[in-house]
């Protein structure tokens, strides 16, 4: 029997498989899951076109010659977006780090994951700038050394409040 996954499927199961390393307890995991992948559909299912639009803004703010980079080898357009947005990094960051990136989703901002990105692209700047194809290009970002989360991570979070200002409820 041949069984084939939708995006809808592949997104569940990376969100679920990243889940069940956060969750000791089964029952708790499928709650998590489910309320947490329940959250995503309702409050951000229409936003992957502004993330990525806000993705290039704030990313030409912070470097303009990487996007300029970006443009002249086509890969702006074509940069793994659906592993980081749609997915919220499950299966390209590792769980320890997507900890804290998920608790500013559950709390109300999708905005904190094009700065992930932004920041993503900004570590890796050389590497990124010594590549001139989109696949190469693509094939490295799908692979983000796991000991540099965390820098990324934090850094990401201070380009959210320089850029979005401190929320309310963190003063």
């Amino acid at each position: 029997m041949l069984f084939f996954q939708d995006a809808e499927d592949e997104l569940f199961l990376a969100i679920a498989g990243t889940m069940e390393e956060m969750v000791d307890d089964d029952v708790d995991c499928y709650w998590l899951i489910k309320s947490f992948v329940h959250h995503l559909d309702t409050r951000f299912r229409d936003s992957q076109q502004q993330l990525q639009k806000g993705f290039e803004h704030y990313l030409n703010i912070e470097d303009g010659r990487l996007v300029s980079h970006l443009k002249a080898c086509s890969a702006l357009e074509k940069l793994p977006y659906d592993l980081w947005f749609r997915k919220c990094f499950a299966g390209c960051l590792p769980p320890s780090t997507l900890q804290r990136i998920w608790d500013k989703l559950v709390s109300g901002s999708c905005k904190i994951l094009l700065f992930v990105a932004v920041e993503i692209l900004l570590t890796f700047k050389m590497k990124v700038m010594a590549l001139n194809n989109t696949e190469s290009i693509n094939e490295f970002l799908q692979k983000i050394p796991e000991d540099n989360t965390d820098p990324i991570v934090n850094k990401a979070i201070d380009l959210w409040h320089k850029h979005c200002g401190i929320p309310a409820h963190s003063l």
